[in-house]
């Protein structure tokens, strides 16, 4: 199964994207896991909400085939400990699924359209982060599921 991390704006943080390096580059140990940034919609300072939603929401789309897994990384999703989201991502490998596409929308949330074709919804917290931090917590957390699937020392309970 391909999994790629699709977000939209690039980070304008070294440090931000030096970790985000490292956890890609660790987890293509055991899957093949791609990073895809979209690029910030045109005019994103002087549109609405609503019309910067609209405009990440099409180049979304865009990038979903007809049998890809998408999973939003949205602050109204399911929040589930690690242990639990490395069964979740096991069950998603075991399924066939060919591509598994975890999308990181922009600081206005996803557009109604988005919400519509995703088939699950996943929070990393209550708290609220930066789109950017967010980044790197969820490839840390995804590393974590595979070490925790073959019984790898960097997860302890």
């Amino acid at each position: 199964m391909n999994i790629d991390l699709i977000v939209v704006g690039k980070t304008d943080s070294p440090q931000i994207e030096a970790l985000l390096a490292d956890y890609l580059k660790r987890l293509n140990y055991y899957a093949k896991v791609t990073l895809i940034v979209l690029p910030d919609p045109k005019n994103r300072k002087t549109v609405s909400a609503e019309s910067q939603k609209r405009q990440e929401g099409e180049a979304l789309l865009r990038r979903f085939g007809d049998g890809d897994g998408v999973v939003l990384l949205d602050e109204r999703g399911e929040q589930m400990r690690s242990v639990d989201f490395s069964a979740w991502v096991q069950k998603r490998m075991n399924s066939g699924l060919k591509r598994l596409c975890f999308v990181i929308g922009g600081p206005y949330g996803f557009s109604k359209e988005v919400y519509a074709r995703a088939d699950a919804k996943i929070s990393l917290s209550a708290m609220t982060f930066s789109h950017q931090m967010i980044r790197v917590l969820f490839t840390e957390q995804l590393y974590r599921a595979f070490t925790i699937l073959n019984n790898e020392p960097y997860h302890h309970e």
